[in-house]
């Protein structure tokens, strides 16, 4: 896994042993940038259900403002800091280490209002509707904010923009 584009082009990335992350491969992260291209720059971008910080770590890499990860495994937490490192990207960036829900509150309550919005949770936890709403109840979208959400292949598409 690698940044594929930006100022920490070529960076290898690493990610979490084991199989309870699904890494997203290159052709993905090309698409997903592709989709969002004009929208970066500058934007204030939250990744949800983070895994590797790969996704966020691409958007800071190509333009973003500010990337929030948010990650509740330990692991996944000390990969998304090395990887933050490595690519000398953490200035820009900002880890909360807890549940999903539990860290939309806390930005809502901060007052954070995000341009692009991505979530990739675990097919098998049913936190798509929950966390949407969770959303859309917190005003954490801005105005003409995307939010983006990784599909299982079963649905299609790779990518809803919402």
């Amino acid at each position: 896994m690698r940044v594929v584009s930006g100022s920490a082009r070529g960076c290898k990335l690493s990610s979490p042993e084991g199989l309870d992350t699904r890494p997203t491969t290159d052709r993905i992260k090309e698409t997903l940038f592709n989709i969002i291209a004009f929208d970066l720059p500058e934007a204030s971008f939250l990744d949800l259900f983070s895994g590797s910080g790969a996704i966020g770590i691409e958007a800071l890499s190509r333009g973003a403002a500010e990337a929030v990860f948010v990650e509740n495994a330990a692991e996944c937490q000390k990969v998304i800091q090395a990887n933050l490192v490595h690519t000398k990207l953490q200035e820009r960036a900002r880890l909360l280490q807890t549940d999903v829900l539990s860290a939309l509150d806390r930005l809502a309550a901060e007052g954070k209002k995000f341009d692009i919005i991505f979530m990739d949770p675990p097919y098998e936890a049913g936190l798509y509707t929950s966390v949407l709403e969770r959303i859309a109840e917190t005003g954490l979208l801005k105005r003409r904010g995307i939010s983006l959400q990784k599909a299982p292949r079963r649905l299609r598409s790779q990518f809803r923009r919402v």
